[in-house]
């Protein structure tokens, strides 16, 4: 099989040199450092298990590549819109798309704040989509080099719930890139777990810079992620779904993830646009077409949203002053 990662950031970079390794044929879709330290040097990864170096095709040319038969999306949410009308020449009859985004995939229902306008929706057709929940923990130590901080599993599953022979030729191959790949016919349901942690946990993250742990263990902040996660729950019986995982049980989890910065603070502190509307400007739209309160999600999308725009600012001034001097 032939598979294309598109998107080379901690989670593509890292999928891309597990495969690689394995013997796979991957190419990874990447620009700038990131693609020249990955053609230069290849993928460095450390692990609590070990380190180790592999080096995947790369190439920031998507017309080189060709069809494949299997493209994993791995940039945020909010690059999906002008990624996917250039995808057209990796599919192939039967290419399927598996979706790696944080928060509401754009496939799980018409949004504005996730799919503008739907340019997502008319490129990508949804007999090709199989959705995706990645679970493990990385960060770009530099380009080029994945710190790999826990876990190794990255569920899949058909949107509409059937068995699937092509999920299970993608689990195999991710199995054997020493990844663990559970195939799950319930993958909505999945997907809103761990929007409860994420609408609650990554922007508080990138309000107060706190790791996952300091979170869970301050008393008025966890009391907060709680109100979050409750309205989260709430809008996800609005849409008729009963959730395997209790709040108390996010939690816990979320705290055993121990010191742990979210994507969407280590996008604050690099100076990255943040996944806010697909991870919680979703959401409240949700909420809004619902009828269901959700003041607490509310108040701090709102201080999240005027964070970024500062911080984009002061990194704004910083490269103006950069480019001066």
């Amino acid at each position: 099989m032939k598979f294309v990662i598109a998107g080379a950031g901690a989670v593509g970079a890292y999928m891309g040199a597990a495969m690689a390794r394995a013997g796979l044929d991957v190419t990874l879709f990447a620009r700038g450092p990131q693609l020249r330290a990955i053609m230069e040097r290849g993928v460095r990864v450390l692990g609590p298990d070990g380190d180790f170096e592999a080096r995947p095709k790369a190439t920031g040319d998507l017309q080189s590549i060709g069809p494949a038969d299997v493209v994993f999306l791995a940039v945020k949410a909010h690059s999906l819109p002008q990624l996917a009308p250039r995808l057209g020449c990796l599919l192939g009859p039967e290419t399927c798309v598996v979706s790696l985004q944080n928060g509401v995939p754009w496939w799980f229902t018409p949004l504005e704040r996730v799919d503008p306008g739907g340019a997502i929706a008319r490129a990508i057709e949804p007999r090709r989509v199989v959705g995706a929940l990645v679970y493990f923990a990385t960060e770009m130590a530099e380009p080029g080099v994945v710190r790999h901080i826990e876990g190794r599993r990255l569920s899949i599953g058909e949107p509409d719930g059937a068995r699937s022979a092509r999920c299970r030729a993608i689990a195999e191959a991710l199995i054997a890139s020493g990844l663990r790949c559970p195939i799950t016919t319930h993958i909505r349901e999945e997907i809103w777990v761990k929007i409860l942690g994420n609408v609650a946990f990554n922007p508080i993250s990138a309000l107060t810079g706190a790791t996952l742990a300091r979170m869970t263990a301050d008393a008025d902040v966890a009391a907060l992620a709680r109100t979050i996660m409750t309205e989260a729950e709430c809008v996800a019986a609005r849409l008729g779904m009963k959730l395997p995982v209790s709040i108390d049980q996010r939690m816990a989890g979320a705290a055993k993830v121990g010191e742990h910065k979210t994507s969407m603070l280590q996008d604050l502190e690099a100076g990255r646009p943040l996944e806010l509307e697909a991870v919680v400007g979703a959401v409240l739209e949700l909420g809004e077409r619902l009828n269901v309160a959700m003041p607490a999600t509310r108040a701090v999308y709102a201080c999240t949203k005027l964070r970024a725009a500062v911080q984009a600012g002061l990194t704004g001034d910083v490269q103006n002053a950069q480019r001066r001097a």
